[in-house]
């Protein structure tokens, strides 16, 4: 069975890092973006099967990535879970009008509730 692949897009090197690793014991293939640009070449390059998307990225911010996402054609479709630390109401109705399945708000969720939630959108 192939490996389900992730684009994980954090700027945060420690949360970056604990995530992939996190999610790569859970047996998923992991790909990673630093900023929003590079999350944006990368993603129809690599048509991942879920994006793991945080909102405060350097220079393209995380609800312009979601836009290009969902306005590729070949991109539109895949799932897009937003991890954050935005957590205002109108950021999370932006996310969702935007497209995201999910949206976490980073001090509410453990890693686990992560990989349940990524779980349940795989499945």
């Amino acid at each position: 069975m192939d490996k389900k692949k992730i684009i994980i897009v954090e700027d945060d090197e420690f949360l970056r890092s604990l995530s992939a690793k996190k999610l790569e014991d859970e047996g998923y293939q992991i790909i990673v973006a630093t900023d929003g640009q590079s999350a944006i070449d990368l993603i129809p390059k690599e048509l991942p099967n879920l994006i793991f998307l945080d909102l405060l990225l350097p220079g393209v911010d995380g609800f312009e990535v979601l836009k290009q996402i969902k306005a590729n054609e070949q991109t539109k479709n895949i799932p897009v879970v937003v991890f954050s630390n935005l957590g205002q109401e109108e950021d999370i109705k932006k996310a969702k009008d935007l497209g995201a399945n999910d949206f976490l708000v980073k001090a509410n969720f453990t890693l686990d509730d992560v990989v349940a939630k990524i779980k349940e959108i795989l499945k």
